[in-house]
């Protein structure tokens, strides 16, 4: 591996890692309500396993499980944001929480699915 892959793929590491301490301070934040803790135990489960899928990823066998620990990944993800945005719906207090993390998911969604793309499409070794 190149030591620009390698450079890369530590920063994706930290940043999923950064991503996932946002959601978990997030939700120690939340009021104790049931729908908070509902939606709390859906947003904390789905946003802190994309660094999980990640690292899985970075230690994949083969082109075909790296493309699927990200796609596991991109799945967390869109849980994330689904239920991200009923957060911001329910609780519109935490609106400014859940903003910055909801760009960051989506952001992660944007990078990830272009990885996906660009391994799909390279030729095989």
């Amino acid at each position: 591996m190149t030591e620009d892959k390698s450079r890369k793929r530590e920063e994706m590491m930290k940043r999923t890692r950064r991503f996932a301490l946002a959601i978990i301070r997030l939700c120690l934040s939340l009021p104790r309500s049931m729908v908070s803790q509902v939606l709390g135990r859906q947003v904390l489960g789905s946003g802190t396993s994309v660094g999980a899928h990640y690292r899985e990823a970075c230690r994949a066998k083969s082109r075909a499980d790296f493309v699927s620990k990200i796609e596991g990944a991109l799945q967390e993800l869109d849980e994330t944001v689904y239920s991200l945005e009923l957060l911001q719906d329910v609780y519109v207090e935490k609106s400014s929480q859940a903003q910055p993390l909801l760009t960051e998911a989506n952001e992660l969604i944007s990078i990830f699915v272009s990885v996906v793309k660009t391994v799909k499409s390279a030729p095989a070794r």
